[in-house]
């Protein structure tokens, strides 16, 4: 089980890892609801590696058949090995890029609300939050469960949809 875990745990966060970097470099308004979009779609594309993993230990180790809990737990260590390439690649890129990513959210956030009509006195208090929310990201140990949290909520439902289907052998049964 080790060896489908790494290996589509890998495949998974080389290819989340792939679009968030091309997603943050070329993407635009990286605080935008198709910004969000992206990113959740990019991190189902990659995590359906989960429901191939799964499907494979079962086809192949398991001549076929498996149990929910085992696949379920399979499908979540390896959305988690996935979780880790997203964790680290975010590390990385914004070290690289020098993180100025959360600037450009604290003002798209602050404009979004002054377009909706908000008064200055709430202006001026939703940006003593956001500043709040960024002297806290700014360190290492806030800012990676934060970025943990994003994608590992969705690798748990994917996991728990693929073990869901494939327990039943019926369904994309193995080929001989």
């Amino acid at each position: 089980m080790l060896r489908y875990t790494l290996l589509f745990g890998a495949i998974a966060g080389i290819v989340v890892s792939v679009l968030l970097v091309l997603g943050a470099s070329f993407g635009g308004d990286h605080t935008g609801p198709w910004a969000m979009a992206f990113g959740y779609l990019s991190m189902l594309v990659a995590l359906s590696f989960v429901f191939v993993g799964v499907k494979r230990y079962r086809d192949v180790a398991k001549g076929g058949a498996i149990r929910f809990w085992p696949a379920f737990g399979l499908g979540v260590l390896i959305a988690l090995v996935a979780s880790v390439f997203y964790v680290v690649t975010w590390e990385v890129y914004s070290a690289l890029t020098a993180g100025d990513w959360m600037a450009e959210h604290i003002a798209a956030t602050i404009e979004a609300r002054r377009a909706a009509g908000a008064s200055p006195e709430e202006i001026a208090a939703l940006s003593a939050e956001m500043e709040g929310f960024a002297r806290l990201y700014a360190n290492w140990w806030f800012r990676m469960p934060v970025t943990l949290s994003e994608i590992l909520p969705v690798g748990i439902l994917v996991a728990l949809i693929s073990a869901a289907i494939l327990r039943n052998p019926k369904v994309l049964p193995a080929r001989p």
